[in-house]
């Protein structure tokens, strides 16, 4: 009998055959994960498919554009009958609620602009759909996100994906050492979402040509207040517009319309430059617009930080990085100086505009594709 260090690992990492390899893939229903699940099948894993019902869905069969509603839940299904490994829907709606949607409405409330797809990643699918996964004897779990996970001399290191334009790596920042070793991502090495369709048409697969989701799932249709006000109802209260001195210049309908950096849309023309949003006032109900100039912002207060570098976080007084602080922008150099394990103040050396709290602020290497983690801008400038 030989020993496991005279089998070579397999593609997945482990020294055993892949027929004795066991891997659940998470199954959003779109094209990247079924090519995942398609593509381990195909190798002679030992696939195991489980996809999410996050929210209702009744209400859900007839929306598109958003991930894990109920036509989605059939397409996943489909796959695995047509690629011959077994599935399975678990009901996470309550757990969805509570972890993801509750946090996001109360957040848009104070003010913030939160982002909870990395909430939903970091609460739901990598914490306890990843315990689901070792409940079921599963080797590791497998998921269609773009971004790279690589071993380095430290064990499991997160880098970005090979194609800048489907990196993932923002809404993954909170993953951490521990499910890294964990989970495994596919596709973050193709160079382009044409490859990951080719390799679905190859497959046979009935989703091959389906859109990518471009929404939040829970709100399909891009409306945020609507969805505030359908979870907090009375939430959208009017109040005033007010200049950076206190003038009142014009009303609102309710501050969770509005985002830091927002222009169009505040029924203030006419008074001589452009006014943006620069600040919410969530107790006054008041809108404060200001010049593009009151946007930039230097400092960035940063806490609930993950970080995956080697070396304790707090063990320096200052980490030269990359920041990102929206996910649409590159990183921009910064100097990120730690105040505990857990919180830290980010400077960035370009000024930036329109950074708000309840958005993430990523840290990456300068000089190579890895990712440090990041943390949670917390308080406005």
């Amino acid at each position: 009998m030989p020993k496991d260090t005279d089998i070579p690992l397999n593609s997945l990492g482990f020294a055993k055959p892949v027929s004795q390899t066991r891997v659940v893939v998470a199954m959003s229903g779109g094209v990247d994960s079924s090519v995942v699940a398609a593509q381990l099948a195909e190798e002679g894993y030992d696939v195991v498919g489980v996809t999410l019902q996050l929210y209702d869905h009744g209400a859900a069969l007839a929306k598109k554009g958003a991930c894990c509603a109920g036509r989605d839940i059939h397409d996943a299904r489909r796959v695995a009958e047509e690629m011959g490994f077994p599935h399975y829907v678990l009901d996470y709606e309550n757990t969805f609620r509570e972890a993801v949607i509750d946090e996001f409405a109360d957040s848009y409330l104070g003010g913030a602009t939160p982002v909870p797809c990395i909430r939903c990643n970091e609460r739901v699918k990598f914490k306890d759909l990843l315990e689901t996964a070792k409940d079921l004897d599963a080797d590791c779990m497998a998921t269609g996100h773009y971004i790279q996970r690589m071993v380095g001399s430290n064990g499991a290191e997160l880098h970005s994906a090979a194609d800048a334009n489907r990196d993932q790596s923002y809404f993954l920042f909170s993953t951490t050492a521990e499910q890294l070793d964990y989970l495994r991502f596919p596709l973050g090495h193709l160079a382009s979402k044409a490859e990951t369709r080719a390799l679905a048409a190859k497959y046979g697969l009935s989703v091959a040509d389906k859109p990518d989701s471009q929404d939040i799932c829970f709100v399909p249709d891009g409306n945020y207040a609507a969805v505030i006000e359908k979870l907090r109802p009375g939430a959208a209260e009017p109040g005033d517009i007010v200049g950076q001195d206190g003038t009142v210049l014009g009303q609102h309908r309710g501050v969770i319309h509005y985002t830091i950096g927002q222009r169009r849309g505040l029924g203030i023309g006419g008074l001589g430059d452009p006014l943006y949003v620069v600040k919410l006032d969530v107790n006054t109900k008041q809108v404060i617009v200001g010049p593009k100039s009151m946007l930039a912002t230097r400092t960035v207060p940063v806490r609930e930080i993950n970080w995956l570098g080697d070396a304790p976080f707090d063990s320096q007084a200052e980490w030269h990085i990359g920041v990102k602080v929206r996910s649409t922008r590159p990183p921009t150099e910064a100097i990120v100086r730690p105040i505990s394990a857990t919180e830290a103040t980010v400077e960035l050396l370009t000024p930036q505009e329109g950074i708000s709290p309840g958005q993430a602020c990523v840290f990456y290497d300068q000089d190579s594709s890895r990712i440090f983690g990041g943390g949670w801008i917390w308080r406005g400038q």
